[in-house]
């Protein structure tokens, strides 16, 4: 895994996904007592940054090998990402989804065209269930996080931070990333290492189910112990990627962690100051950057805001706690 793959699939990516923007807000400046920029990912394609990843995956992937059909298990990102890159590509996908997911999510995996398959996530293992289905039916995995092509394509939103980051004069920050099992964060890291090394990345979870957090601070992989009871069901991972996790060991400062409520507090500030829909998940970083500000460096942060997948009850349990926020 390396900066040659991730600029390949930026190649590959050109022309189908969107180059989000850099944004930014003098109401979240004061907030924060530092600048603020907000990378705004839930403005892509499918809601969220996975739709890098899984256009990255498919379009390497070998033509009879595609035909046949991709397999792929999320909580509805990952699962919209690839649904929709299959489609473009005419080829069938069946996606793993955990029953509690977001009704969104599942609908909107369906309507891109993939079968959905529903597991219960607190008693059974998805990668395990997964695996034998894929087997079973002849399909090939596209894994959410642990994918060198998938973590190539969303390296590319690194590329882009580079750049905006450049084109507004920051040469030194720290680079907050919602983190589930790592992808992201790692595919980032990787990217500003070789294109904007004073751009430090940090990975941001839910509090309760911090496995990056605490894998960074013990030096080796630590896991979640139970799969449930967060609002933020996109970054709800088990434990860090065998190939993610040398990644952020190598490149990422400490990890943060944020309550629900910090998240909600946070969705509801990128709606009031940018206009934004972010989901729970998607908006732990901004919710550190603005919350969390002494265990923050610097007179920057750039946050990425991952996904915008919300449930309309979930947004206006946001907008109803701290709508005047």
């Amino acid at each position: 895994m390396n900066l040659d793959m991730i600029e390949a699939a930026a190649g590959r990516l050109d022309g189908h996904l969107r180059r989000t923007p850099l944004l930014s807000s003098p109401f979240l400046d004061d907030i924060a007592g530092r600048r603020v920029f907000v990378k705004a990912e839930c403005l892509q394609h499918t809601g969220s940054f996975k739709a890098r990843g899984a256009w990255s995956a498919l379009s390497a992937m070998d033509p009879d090998l595609r035909r046949k059909g991709v397999m792929g298990f999320s909580s509805g990102n990952h699962a919209q990402g690839v649904a929709w890159a299959a489609s473009a590509h005419g080829a069938p996908s069946v996606i793993l989804m955990p029953a509690d997911a977001p009704a969104l999510k599942r609908a909107n995996t369906a309507a891109l065209g993939a079968e959905v398959v529903l597991y219960d996530r607190a008693t059974e293992d998805r990668e395990a269930l997964g695996t034998t289905l894929a087997t079973e039916r002849g399909l090939t995995l596209v894994k959410p996080y642990d994918e060198p092509l998938v973590i190539a394509g969303q390296g590319t939103v690194g590329l882009e931070i580079a750049a905006q980051a450049a084109e507004a004069g920051v040469t030194e920050a720290e680079v907050l990333v919602c983190c589930g099992g790592g992808g992201l964060t790692s595919g980032i890291a990787l990217a500003l290492e070789g294109h904007a090394p004073g751009l430090r990345v940090r990975p941001v979870e839910p509090e309760g189910f911090d496995d990056v957090k605490r894998s960074l601070a013990a030096g080796s992989i630590q896991s979640n112990n139970r799969m449930d009871g967060s609002i933020c069901d996109a970054i709800v991972t088990p434990r860090p990627g065998d190939i993610t996790f040398p990644i952020l060991s190598r490149l990422c400062g400490p990890g943060l962690a944020v309550s629900d409520e910090e998240a909600l507090r946070a969705m509801a500030l990128a709606f009031l100051r940018l206009k934004l829909v972010a989901e729970p998940g998607g908006a732990v970083a901004l919710a550190a950057a603005l919350l969390r500000t002494e265990e923050i460096e610097g007179d920057t942060v750039i946050a990425v805001i991952s996904g915008g997948n919300v449930d309309p009850a979930m947004f206006n349990r946001a907008l109803t706690s701290y709508g005047s926020a």
